[in-house]
């Protein structure tokens, strides 16, 4: 049932630890899903959440460590003794178990490692645990079930019900050489409608979608994503079937490909949360907020060069905001859809019509807005050539901003550089200062300063 996180709730749980009523507590969880009971614990004093662990059996408390936040997983594992993670890895499938053990010390890995019971287990963990985290073999899961292609239904229904026990849920039936290579799929209808002598070989499918273990897991998102998969198989360079990856664990991955990329976008280098340190937080910021600087510094040059047509024409000086902010705006809104499209793997054809079509759809954007500014400085300042210069320079910088925000993103990607810094303060600040040069330059040719 669903838990509902409510002030009286906490106060309730923290009275039952405080008073050691430890069967209304067991109680009240025991129909609760794990998500839920993590939500609780992190509302919950340290020395609260890890009381509840302690006193909850290891077949719940396994998931509720994958649903808490890291920082307080890592507080709790670091005070619990070797053999009781241990019984926590025990309960949970391969590669979520591999992902607990890989955030442990390296000395503490190896003594929680040979407190695990099931040995197998052990030895599919260790095997996970050499694969970087950000590739297929890092998310992938052993376990699944498979059926060797000279099998006939009859074998296959019994090896099939014995590893299904092993399998939280079947997403796919996989098919197998004598040599465990990966020949396709099976289908549950097709098996069922089959004589039970028929032979394997016979019945599956043999078009199956897969990925290889050292592929980057944004690879197998888009993949997944592309052709709509609960469950992806893994090969390995013989092309022998080592695993599966689930949906589950491409949203996480999608999740912090997401908030990576908003970090980016808002100017933060580093992949930081609202309780880290002052420094952490110092680090990730400072370097875009000095390139910031920078731009501004930049700026202020460009202006001081233009000093002259101030004087003449100090009308300029006070649209200078509006046209650093519009070249800022259409540069983020450009590189933004280019930074979608490329995460999506949408962007398609070449780059020249990519940016023939942007500078089209800038001028029309830059001449509407243009005709509406022209219109407001003719009547404010009732001079023609001033609400020109200022009208056309408006249309000039929105077009090179927008050319800008296409190219770079597109540039950064080509690069193997993440694209999503296109969309922050760089795309903004290297806008600001394009942008008012142009301004001025324009400005100056059509007043004849």
């Amino acid at each position: 049932m669903a838990l509902e996180i409510t002030k009286e709730l906490l106060e309730e749980v923290h009275h039952l630890i405080e008073n050691r009523k430890d069967k209304r507590i067991v109680s009240l969880f025991s129909e609760v899903h794990h998500a839920d009971i993590a939500e609780v614990l992190e509302e919950l004093s340290f020395e609260n959440a890890l009381y509840i662990i302690r006193l909850l059996d290891s077949e719940k408390t396994s998931e509720i460590l994958m649903d808490v936040d890291e920082d307080v997983r890592e507080k709790i594992l670091a005070q619990l003794s070797a053999k009781e993670i241990a019984e926590e890895i025990d309960e949970l499938d391969t590669d979520d178990a591999a992902d607990v053990i890989a955030e442990l010390p390296e000395k503490r890995k190896q003594e929680v490692i040979q407190k695990i019971e099931d040995k197998e287990h052990a030895k599919e963990i260790v095997e996970l645990l050499r694969y970087d985290e950000d590739t297929a073999g890092g998310l992938m899961a052993k376990e699944l079930v498979k059926v060797n292609e000279n099998w006939n239904v009859l074998t296959c229904v019994k090896e099939m019900r014995q590893q299904a026990e092993e399998v939280t849920r079947v997403h796919s039936i996989y098919v197998i050489d004598n040599d465990g290579k990966l020949k396709g799929r099976l289908s549950l209808k097709d098996l069922l409608m089959a004589s039970t002598k028929a032979k394997i070989a016979e019945v599956y499918i043999p078009k199956v979608d897969y990925v290889k273990v050292h592929d980057k897991a944004e690879d197998v998102a888009n993949i997944m994503r592309k052709y709509d998969l609960e469950a992806i198989p893994v090969i390995d360079e013989l092309g022998v079937l080592v695993g599966r990856i689930t949906i589950d664990d491409i949203v996480d991955v999608i999740k912090e490909e997401a908030d990576k990329d908003y970090q980016l976008a808002a100017g933060i280098t580093q992949d930081v949360e609202a309780d880290d340190s002052i420094w952490q937080l110092t680090k990730a910021r400072l370097p875009w907020l000095f390139l910031g600087l920078v731009g501004g510094i930049g700026a202020f040059l460009i202006m001081g060069n233009f000093e002259h047509t101030f004087k003449e024409h100090a009308v300029l000086f006070f649209f200078t905001p509006l046209i650093a902010a519009m070249a800022g705006n259409v540069g983020v809104q450009s590189s933004a859809i280019i930074v979608q499209g490329l995460a999506n793997d949408d962007v398609k054809g070449s780059v020249k019509k990519r940016l023939i079509k942007e500078m089209i759809l800038a001028f029309f954007n830059g001449l509407v807005l243009a005709l509406f500014l022209f219109i407001f400085v003719f009547i404010y300042e009732r001079d023609f050539m001033k609400a020109l210069a200022i009208s056309v320079s408006l249309i000039a910088v929105i077009v090179i901003a927008g050319l800008i925000g296409t190219f770079i993103p597109l540039f950064l990607d080509k690069r193997g550089i993440d694209p999503a810094i296109a969309t922050g303060p760089f795309i903004t600040t290297s806008n600001d200062i394009f942008g008012i040069l142009i301004y001025f330059l324009i400005a100056q040719l059509i007043l004849g300063v």
